[in-house]
């Protein structure tokens, strides 16, 4: 479905369901310059008529996959119609529903309001965003909206005011100059739709790269950090995301977005993710990604991930999910093509852009699919119920992580899709891939940003439209499987095998750089933080057989006061130990000794090619533009 039918639904919408509101654009005055206290101030004006008015907050953030919206960091909410305060009461069942009378006379409501951006840098876009020199903006935390209306149908003329000496970077484009506006920079009226998917990066350090044309579409890189140092991105660097757009366009074939802004945050003190949108991307990693050579090995795979999104997921969007506004509940039954094929085409991407070696990619998959494989929460969960289920699963704890499966559609989704592109090209003769998928599916013709929801059969009959074959029967024996073990049939297809070595990847050294944590559950069955706290805990594993259990934290190993290196020494010593491990362990205001019976020594996942079969994976790899 396109804008215009969405934009026709919704005005017939407007009419029948929001009498009282007129089609007026809103307008609303968004004032930054306390962001660096973590306050962020908007000021609304609503056109409407007289009479019973209902407010909403918007609750379902696209690309989060949840109820998400921040709705209790709003404060100081007041309503004033005719120069008199209005009084508003909350929905006792729609906690982000605002009821209000309109007096008579009165037409339009002026509602101010205050964002308290949270501090703890975890989260999705909710989390913290703002630090003393720089500060993500999203729109939809700053706002109301009137009830019955869709996105589509209701136009807003933004302004923003910024700390003095900042920069800014958005998919919104500027009216005025902020330099010659007392600071203030006015943008082009929008749906409500196209606001809530454009937020704005700013910062008091901050720097934009042209990445190059493409299509007729320019490609910006919005850095902002809390140190200048920070964006010293190399040439070498710079050429990779060039040729990621070029590798892009080359994978899809059409571009759906005027122009495309990759807002990128480099910051310790914010929360770290990526949230996609059609013409932007807001991506969020630790202060030196780009100038520490570990940090960027392990974080090259983010953009490319979500700059796939505004094909998938933002073009071609699941019928669940596609849901024409904020306050209607998303279906996520198909985030295993929304996030899993993301996670495959963007992996790829990584690789053929330069950002990622052949080796580094074949380590990742190498820890995907071990992680996968040793998972005992597969025997009773399906892939397919933490699609259904991901609303909740986004915010599940750690431990017990493993019995009870993540959003696994993100790592099992990229082997199922791995196979889906070996089958193809065994079916075709290596005539045809993946990538002839992309083309029919996400392509032609190009054009501004749009909505193309789809359905499970629609995915299927792209598939035979590229290589005939069952694949609704294909795709179901994966996704409802209770199999012990991860799908590995991409892999092998692919030419390579799964196997475990007794040295790390540097990619592995790189991840649990970035990540912050201890991976030795391969060995012992233990998920750690860098601290030596308990995360995780394979059942049936060595760890678990002896009694540990998350929560716990190690506080000596066989004898020495707990370090990473130590447990590390105290594996690879394990080979020629007749002992077992000895873990002195605090668990809340209790200390215990725990004695784990293991011999094997450090195990770590990785990639071997299995002799006599063709190397498709390295094929998959190459790069398509140049």
């Amino acid at each position: 479905m396109n804008r215009l039918l969405l934009g026709l639904s919704s005005a017939i919408a407007l009419v029948a369901q929001s009498p009282n509101v007129s089609n007026a654009p809103i307008t609303i005055a968004l004032d930054a310059t306390d962001a660096p206290r973590h306050i962020l101030h908007a000021k609304l004006s609503i056109a409407v008529k007289p009479g019973a008015l209902t407010l909403l907050y918007p609750q379902w953030i696209p690309g989060e996959h949840g109820p998400t919206g921040p709705v209790t960091d709003l404060v100081n909410l007041r309503f004033v119609a005719n120069g008199k305060a209005l009084a508003w009461r909350r929905d006792l069942v729609n906690m982000y529903a605002i009821q209000l009378d309109v007096p008579q006379g009165a037409s339009a409501v002026e509602a101010s309001l205050d964002f308290l951006s949270p501090t703890g840098a975890s989260g999705f876009s909710a989390g913290a965003s703002v630090t003393e020199k720089l500060a993500v903006l999203s729109w939809n935390q700053v706002l109301l909206y009137p009830k019955g209306t869709q996105s589509d149908s209701i136009t807003f003329i933004a302004s923003l005011k910024l700390p003095a000496g900042w920069g800014f970077g958005t998919a919104l484009e500027a009216t005025s100059d902020a330099n010659e506006a007392g600071g203030i920079v006015t943008f082009k009226p929008v749906s409500l739709t196209t606001l809530v998917d454009s937020p704005i990066l700013a910062g008091a350090h901050f720097r934009r790269v042209e990445l190059g044309s493409s299509m007729g579409r320019a490609h910006y890189l919005d850095l902002a950090s809390d140190s200048a140092e920070a964006l010293a991105m190399t040439p070498e660097t710079t050429q990779h995301y060039k040729n990621l757009v070029a590798e892009s366009g080359a994978l899809f074939g059409a571009r759906h977005y005027g122009h495309y802004d990759f807002l990128y945050t480099l910051s310790d003190n914010v929360a770290h993710f990526g949230l996609e949108h059609h013409e932007s991307s807001d991506d969020r990693t630790s202060e030196r990604s780009l100038i520490d050579p570990q940090l960027l090995k392990a974080t090259s795979g983010l953009l490319p991930h979500e700059m796939v999104h505004s094909w998938n997921g933002k073009y071609r969007r699941p019928a669940g999910l596609a849901t024409g506004n904020f306050d209607a509940p998303m279906k996520g039954d198909l985030l295993w093509v929304y996030e899993g094929l993301t996670e495959y085409l963007g992996s790829i991407l990584t690789a053929r852009s330069g950002l990622w070696t052949a080796q580094d990619y074949r380590d990742d998959l190498a820890i995907l699919a071990a992680t996968l494989d040793t998972a005992p929460g597969r025997t009773w969960r399906p892939m397919q119920d933490t699609c259904d289920e991901a609303q909740l699963l986004y915010g599940a704890s750690e431990a017990g992580a493993s019995q009870r499966r993540g959003v696994d559609y993100y790592p099992e989704g990229q082997l199922i899709w791995l196979e889906v592109d070996t089958t193809i090209r065994e079916l075709t003769k290596q005539q045809k891939s993946l990538d002839d998928f992309c083309h029919v599916f996400h392509g032609a013709p190009s054009g501004a940003p749009a909505v193309s929801p789809y359905t499970f059969e629609d995915v299927v009959a792209a598939l035979n439209q590229v290589a005939p074959h069952d694949w609704a029967a294909f795709l179901r024996g994966r996704l409802d499987s209770l199999a012990a073990h991860a799908p590995m049939g991409g892999i092998e297809r692919s030419g390579w095998k799964l196997i475990y070595g007794d040295e790390p990847t540097d990619y592995w050294k790189a991840k649990e750089q970035s990540n912050k944590n201890l991976d030795v559950s391969h060995s012992l069955g233990l998920f750690l933080s860098t601290e030596g706290t308990v995360t995780d805990v394979l059942p049936a594993s060595p760890a678990a057989k002896s009694g540990l259990i998350p929560g716990m934290k190690l506080m000596a190993v066989n004898g020495r006061k707990w370090s990473s290196d130590g447990l590390h020494q105290a594996l690879k010593d394990s080979k020629t130990s007749v002992a077992p491990m000895e873990f002195i362990t605090e668990n809340g205001s209790f200390v215990k000794v725990f004695k784990v019976d293991y011999h094997n020594g450090e195990r770590y996942p990785r990639l071997t090619r299995l002799e006599g079969t063709p190397d498709l994976l390295t094929a998959i790899l190459a790069a398509k533009s140049r």
